[in-house]
């Protein structure tokens, strides 16, 4: 039966042709001339009636994969028309016509039907992966609309995939061209798995690395990392298997190796965002000799200071009952116990730092002394602001330590200024 019908085919082309030459002989054309002429005729109609039945298909398909995106509003069937697939879809039909056409159109040059055959053969495993590729795509930028996904390394994943079947193209495309059986060219690619291990390590330890970032949680598409080693400091924008695209805050981009993020160390800021508060450790350092004791006629203008009155009303009573118990000399400020202007300082900066409504009241907060130095007396303030945003952060930093170095003279307390290059 099929060689009846491949005989039966054969005869119909063949009739075609015929009935093309005889028509052009009639005319007078040589018969050399009537050869070429006639398979220009025939590719020419060929290529007018592929180029109809393109457009209208491609016309169709566009028109029914719209109407029902709006009907079903399934998202991957807008993502499917962004990505050609109509375009691609409507091909079907036209390559149809060409591969049944191409022995009419060269049924007098056997050679060059055997190579356009081969051409089609070709032609046909491209346009299969760009199908595929197209769908891929697009199933690519509806799972990217799941906000449990937006984060995650998709690309890496999505670039595995595309990769397994460029593969399998090229092993079909490599069989066909040298005409050898796939199981052949698949055999012979297993001899140079090393050359291919060779070829694509970057890929292979870059998917590695992808798999260790996903399964750790180490790194999200728009966390903010720092990483010195290679200039990183900004958001990351995206993770394939062989890049890693950061977005510095100076709007440079930095690309690093996606295996850096396992075998090297970094900073993720993602836990300081998710918490809503942003640290700041910052020292004022006091002038030492201005630090002494409060006299006790000083108590009445700290007692105007709101933010420590009670504490200082407290204070002197808990001082002063000490004192009394301890039968202690007050002739000179230094016996017993006292308020020093730096403690006093320390508590009001504190009790600013509690009010202030930019301050993040449920993370630590720390006013304390450090280790004097060449500057004087380090009062480090360690606190969060209660919010993240870096504008707003620097804004409220500044404020803050506007305010407290503006109060340190209410205290008598004189900031360290360093003098030495005027």
């Amino acid at each position: 039966m099929k060689e009846e019908k491949i005989e039966q085919i054969s005869r119909s082309t063949s009739a075609i042709s015929n009935w093309s030459i005889n028509l052009l002989n009639d005319i007078g054309i040589s018969e050399i001339g009537v050869k070429y002429l006639n398979m220009l005729l025939l590719a020419t109609a060929l290529i007018i009636v592929v180029f109809i039945v393109q457009n209208i298909t491609r016309y169709i398909l566009r028109l029914i994969l719209n109407r029902s995106a709006k009907i079903t509003k399934i998202p991957i069937l807008t993502h499917l028309e962004k990505r050609r697939f109509p375009h691609y879809l409507a091909m079907v039909l036209p390559f149809s016509i060409v591969k049944g056409s191409i022995p009419i159109v060269f049924d007098q040059f056997p050679k060059l039907m055997n190579f356009m055959n081969k051409a089609a053969d070709v032609y046909l495993i491209f346009y299969i992966i760009w199908l595929i590729m197209s769908v891929i795509n697009a199933a690519s930028d509806t799972i990217r609309l799941k906000p449990s996904l937006r984060d995650k390394p998709l690309d890496s994943y999505v670039q595995v995939i595309k990769i397994v079947f460029y593969i399998i193209g090229f092993i079909i495309l490599f069989s066909i061209l040298t005409g050898q059986d796939t199981t052949t060219v698949i055999a012979g690619l297993g001899a140079g798995s090393a050359i291919l291990m060779l070829i694509f390590k970057d890929s292979i330890l870059g998917f590695v690395a992808s798999l260790q970032v996903s399964a750790n949680d180490m790194v999200r598409i728009g966390d903010w990392i720092t990483m010195p080693k290679y200039g990183a400091d900004g958001d990351v924008i995206q993770i394939t298997l062989t890049t890693v695209k950061v977005r510095n805050f100076d709007k440079t981009i930095t690309t690093l190796p996606p295996y850096a993020l396992v075998s090297d160390s970094f900073q993720n800021w993602r836990g300081m965002q998710e918490t809503g508060g942003r640290r700041l450790k910052r020292s004022v350092h006091i002038k030492q000799s201005t630090i002494r004791f409060i006299r006790p006629d000083e108590l009445e203008h700290l007692y105007k200071i709101e933010l420590i009155s009670e504490y200082v009303k407290t204070k002197v009573k808990e001082i002063d009952k000490y004192n009394k118990e301890n039968s202690v000399d007050k002739s000179l400020l230094i016996n017993g116990r006292n308020l020093t202007n730096i403690g006093l300082y320390r508590q009001y900066i504190y009790n600013y730092l509690k009010s202030h409504p930019k301050v993040h009241k449920e993370l630590l907060l720390i006013v304390r002394q450090l280790q004097p130095n060449e500057k004087g007396m380090p009062l480090e303030l360690y606190f969060f602001t209660a919010t993240t945003a870096w504008v707003e952060y620097e804004a409220i930093v500044s404020d803050i330590f506007d305010h407290i170095t503006s109060a340190a003279v209410y205290f008598e307390l004189e900031l360290f200024e360093d003098l030495s290059n005027d």
